[in-house]
């Protein structure tokens, strides 16, 4: 039988020699729960519908630990699927929320008798309990909030150079062995108490042993993982975020892992500047012919950096990321090198950046791009507090303390809007060029608004405004405006702070500048090439040894 719940008693489910699962899928995409309820429901029941449309062989165990729980066994029943349906108590402090999942277990052993005419074994009830929880000492990284799809709990798992330790709702179950009993109804009584004892998920009513969580002083950081449309640990992440001291990343997923990869960077990023710390160079200062290269590869560019021990830049080269990213990142290299005068074998170390960076083989080493914009970024400019960086396909606003460090970050989450696709797409529809966009929006006259943030909807309204004889510089202002508006909300999800600096392709747009500057009240720094920084980052990385310590 599948279960979904830490509250669901399995061990009574085993008194009648019942299997039980943890019901957790990763749905590739929801093309038939989408034909029998609304798609922006919580994702997990979504997934649940999904899966169990494809495969129903076992009964379905539910609790009604909350509303889109109860519509998908609703779903399930509708399509005539076996669902058991319990009345989760979110009293879980008090006596009559005890008293009522016992009458809810007492029914359920009733059932089941009927169903499979078996009588409840005692003995299996007893020998299925199972206590042990994840046993971490030392430093460790909490998963916490949501359930987590178990692909991303082994991608988070994966990347990580600490232990994981599962405490989302469905990784904390643990419920003691009861006394010795013949008596039912008092076995009902001890196993109900135990169930709501457990470290409560946040929709029951007392949530106070939740801080169990945080107070731990082996605790590193947490991954604060919460589902599309599911508010509830939202608002736990809110308070936590604003109240503790250990890093913190957020994640959200609709149970898919489509955005694997911005996973992967936001995971790279939070532990890189979760343990790693420079170490003191007790060698002597490297000669003047070491040369350290960085490659970022991006959606539309690759770029490339090579400096030398003094940290000048001896040269760099920017060209279009082909199909082939490992070619891409030779091909910018090999660029650099001819500009500098240099062979491959007057590199001594290279470090890659980007999307791609894990897959060119003849890196040193390999490091997000948000470390990477960081450590360029306040190379340039040491009085950097923030950096906007847009790029082709995503964009990023980065928090740094005065010595550089990374504090917060954010990125956008399956959307091109506000990118650099988003500008050639309105470029496309408006027959400018990208260079004609960027100085277009600057003599403007009508104040016009783009209100769709989607990138298709946005770009049927501009033809709309075309076709009612809108002018170009008009329309590509409104561009600019809501490009703007998209990034620095993004950012403000944290705390914007001067001085401000904008990496990436789209800090050429002089008209998105201009609109970020309107709307932050404060002039924008733009480096000469802010193409490289991503770049000049992963070569001064390069040129540093980093040790990586416990927290």
């Amino acid at each position: 039988m599948k279960y979904v719940c830490k509250y669901t008693p399995i061990e009574l489910l085993a008194g009648f020699d019942i299997k039980t699962e943890l019901l957790n899928p990763t749905a590739e995409n929801y093309e038939l729960s989408d034909q029998y309820i609304h798609s922006n429901v919580c994702s997990y029941s979504r997934a649940i519908i999904e899966e169990r449309l494809r495969d129903c062989r076992e009964p379905i165990i539910l609790t009604s630990c909350c509303d889109s729980i109860e519509r998908a066994g609703d779903v399930l029943k509708h399509l005539g699927q076996k669902v058991y349906l319990l009345n989760l108590p979110h009293g879980n402090g008090n006596c009559c929320g005890r008293l009522l999942y016992k009458k809810e277990l007492l029914k359920l052993i009733e059932d089941l008798h009927k169903t499979l005419n078996k009588k409840f074994d005692v003995e299996k009830f007893y020998d299925s309990f199972d206590s042990k929880l994840e046993d971490i000492s030392g430093p460790y990284v909490s998963v916490m909030g949501a359930r987590v799809p178990s692909d991303l709990l082994e991608l988070i798992k994966n990347e990580s150079p600490l232990p994981i330790k599962n405490n989302t709702c469905t990784g904390i179950r643990s419920v003691a062995k009861p006394p010795k009993s013949e008596d039912i109804e008092e076995l009902m009584t001890w196993y109900s108490d135990a169930l709501l004892s457990q470290i409560p998920c946040i929709r029951m009513n007392d949530i106070s042993k939740r801080r169990d969580f945080i107070e731990d002083p082996n605790l590193c950081g947490i991954i604060y993982n919460t589902v599309n449309f599911c508010d509830f640990y939202t608002f736990e992440y809110s308070k936590l975020k604003s109240t503790l001291k250990v890093p913190i990343l957020k994640i959200e997923t609709d149970y898919t892992l489509l955005a694997r990869e911005q996973i992967k960077t936001r995971l790279g990023a939070f532990y890189e500047n979760l343990i790693a710390k420079p170490k003191k160079n007790k060698r002597k200062i490297p000669t003047s012919y070491a040369y350290y290269a960085g490659i970022d590869i991006g959606s539309t560019s690759t770029n490339a950096v090579i400096i030398d021990a003094k940290k000048d830049i001896i040269s760099f080269a920017i060209v279009p990321t082909g199909v082939k990213v490992a070619k891409s990142a030779q091909k910018a290299l090999d660029e650099a090198l001819k500009k500098g005068g240099l062979e491959m074998e007057d590199i001594s170390k290279i470090v890659t950046t980007g999307y791609g960076r894990a897959r060119i083989d003849f890196r040193t080493n390999d490091v997000t791009e948000i470390t990477c914009h960081a450590k360029g970024a306040y190379f340039l400019n040491p009085n950097v507090r923030t950096i906007i960086d847009i790029g082709g396909q995503d964009s990023k606003v980065i928090r740094l303390d005065e010595k550089g460090n990374v504090i917060d970050f954010v990125m956008n989450d399956k959307c091109a809007a506000g990118t650099g696709r988003f500008i050639e797409m309105m470029a496309q529809s408006l027959q400018l060029s990208l260079e004609e966009m960027g100085t277009y929006g600057l003599k403007w006259n009508e104040d016009i608004a783009i209100s769709s943030m989607c990138s298709v909807f946005a770009q049927s309204e501009v033809v709309s405004l075309i076709a009612s004889d809108k002018k170009l510089e008009d329309i590509v202002h409104g561009i600019n405006n809501s490009i703007a508006s998209k990034v620095i909300s993004l950012g403000k999800r944290g705390k914007l702070e001067k001085e401000f600096m904008m990496t990436g392709g789209v800090a050429r747009n002089i008209g998105v500048v201009r609109a970020m500057e309107e709307k932050l009240d404060t002039k924008i720094i733009v480096p000469k090439e802010p193409d490289i920084c991503g770049a000049l980052g992963a070569a001064l990385i390069a040129s540093e040894d980093f040790l990586y310590q416990d927290c």
